[in-house]
C-alpha cells in the first residue's frame, strides 16, 4: 500500500500498548508493496527498539502466521517470526485490520539490492528445506491446496469481453487500450494456462509447501548479508515448481540473467527433476493472476491513489521484452506445437 490508510496513529499506539506491552515513541507509514490490503509501519519504542508493523485488512488467514512460527522453529533461520502478543497470540486486533508485529530488520528487498553468488545459494538451500519439511496435520489442515482453478482465466476473459465497459478514470482508460492491444496475446496465454492445467489433473505431481509468491520483492538482505523469506500470507500445497517458477521467470531479481540465476540457486537447491508442464502452467497462470487482480482494482473502481498508477506499470510490464511472458514462452516446451 503506497498511501497511508484512514487510521490515526494514536489508534495504533494504544493497540500496540494494550496487546504487546510497547510504550510506543515514534510510528512512521512505509509507502511500500503492491498489496492494498496491507499497510506497514516502523514503530520505534521508548526504549529505542525498532519494530516492523503490519496492518492487514480483507480475508486472513491465522497460517500466515502460525506457519513462519513453525518454518522458524524447524530450524530455518531465513524466517522472521511474528512476535507474540501478551496473551500469546500471533497478531492483534484494530478496527477492521489485524496487526502483526515483527523485530526490524533494517535492509532492501531482491529489487533493490542484488543478491551474491553465496546469497543464491543459500536461498536455493533454504527453500529446498522448506519443500521437503512435514508438516504437521494439524497446520497442513489449514493451508490450501492446488486444485488448478479455472476461476483467474475466467475472469481475464470476462474482462476481455467487456472492454471499455468500465469507469471513467484516466488509469482504467491506459489499462483498457493495454488490453484491447494485447487481447490476442492474452487469450493464448489464458488458453494455454487451461490445456496444461488439465494435464497437471490428469497427472498431478507431488504436494510440497510452498511460499507461493517468493518474486524478489520478498527476499529481504539486511546489513551484514543475511536474508528473509518474508510475506507467508497465501502459502499453499503444490507441485515444487509453484515456487520454482520465480527463479529464472524474470520476477524482479537484478544483475544476473535467467540462466545465471538458475544456476547459482540450484546450486543450493541441489538437483531436482524439474515438471517443465507444472513449471509452464504456473508462470502462464501468474500472469494471469496479475491481470485479473489489476484489472479488478483497476477498472471495476477508482480506488487506490498512487497505487493505481504502480498497478498499471505492475500489469504493463509483463509485457515487456524479456518480461514474465517471454519466460513463459522460453519455459513452455510445446508452445510451437499450440501455435501450429
Amino acid at each position: 500500500m503506497l498511501e497511508k490508510p484512514d487510521l490515526q496513529d494514536e489508534k495504533i499506539v494504544a493497540c500496540l500498548q494494550d496487546a504487546y506491552g510497547i510504550t510506543v515513541a515514534q510510528v512512521t507509514f512505509l509507502p511500500l508493496g503492491a498489496d492494498r490490503n496491507t499497510a506497514v509501519y516502523r514503530v520505534v519504542a521508548d526504549d529505542r527498539m525498532p519494530y516492523f508493523l503490519k496492518l492487514r485488512t480483507g480475508v486472513f488467514d491465522e497460517t500466515s502466521v502460525a506457519l513462519p512460527r513453525f518454518l522458524s522453529d524447524q530450524g530455518i533461520k531465513q524466517i522472521i517470526t511474528p512476535l507474540p502478543t501478551k496473551t500469546g497470540q500471533l497478531r492483534a486486533s484494530l478496527d477492521d485490520f489485524r496487526v502483526i508485529l515483527y523485530p526490524f530488520v533494517d535492509g532492501r528487498d531482491g529489487y533493490a539490492l542484488a543478491l551474491s553468488e553465496k546469497q543464491w545459494r543459500e536461498f536455493g538451500a533454504a527453500l529446498k528445506r522448506i519443500h521437503t519439511l512435514d508438516v504437521p496435520r494439524t497446520l497442513a489442515a489449514h493451508i490450501r491446496r492446488e486444485t488448478y482453478s479455472p476461476h483467474w482465466r475466467e475472469t481475464v476473459k470476462m474482462f476481455l469481453g467487456r472492454l471499455g465497459d468500465g469507469i471513467d478514470d484516466p488509469v482504467a482508460f491506459k489499462v483498457t487500450a493495454l488490453l484491447k492491444a494485447k487481447r490476442d496475446e492474452v487469450l493464448f496465454l489464458v488458453e494455454r494456462a487451461e490445456t496444461l492445467a488439465r494435464a497437471l489433473q490428469l497427472q498431478p505431481p507431488e504436494f510440497v509447501l510452498c511460499h507461493s509468491d517468493i518474486h524478489a520483492a520478498n527476499i529481504l538482505i539486511d546489513g551484514d548479508g543475511a536474508f528473509y523469506i518474508v510475506d507467508w500470507d497465501d502459502p499453499i500445497l503444490a507441485p515444487k515448481e509453484r515456487d520454482l517458477m520465480f527463479i529464472g521467470g524474470a520476477q524482479g531479481f537484478i544483475s544476473h540473467g535467467a540462466q545465471e540465476e538458475e544456476a547459482l540457486f540450484y546450486r543450493g537447491y541441489g538437483r531436482t527433476e524439474i515438471n517443465p508442464v507444472a513449471l509452464s502452467y504456473y508462470r502462464y497462470e501468474r500472469i494471469i493472476v496479475d491481470i485479473a487482480v489489476y484489472c479488478e482494482q483497476l477498472l471495476l473502481t477508482t480506488e487506490g491513489g498512487e497505487d493505481r498508477e504502480q498497478s498499471l506499470h505492475y500489469l504493463a510490464s509483463n509485457f515487456s521484452p524479456g518480461g514474465t511472458i517471454d519466460m513463459a514462452y522460453r519455459s513452455d516446451e510445446t508452445r510451437e506445437a499450440a501455435l501450429s
